[in-house]
């Protein structure tokens, strides 16, 4: 799962190293348009529901953020 994570991210931004970058939304190194990116593939790749209010930093700060939030919406499908 965290390997396809990556590859989503590094598809929607090759620029940004997500393996060491611990704040992407609180730094500005992500915006808007990314996140809406990286959720719409994250809900195709995994058939999971991410709704407006998972849409918050403390979701999208790092790579590990990311991949908690979806194992948690797994664990809740």
């Amino acid at each position: 799962m965290e390997e396809k994570i990556m590859e989503i991210l590094t598809e929607v931004r090759p620029d940004v190293d997500f393996e060491n970058e611990k704040s992407l939304i609180d730094d500005g190194v992500i915006e808007s348009f990314d996140v809406i990116q990286i959720v719409t593939s994250l809900m195709d790749e995994f058939d999971i529901a991410i709704d407006a209010d998972d849409i918050e930093p403390e979701n999208f700060n790092s790579f590990e953020d990311i991949c908690k939030l979806v194992q948690d919406k797994i664990a809740d499908n």
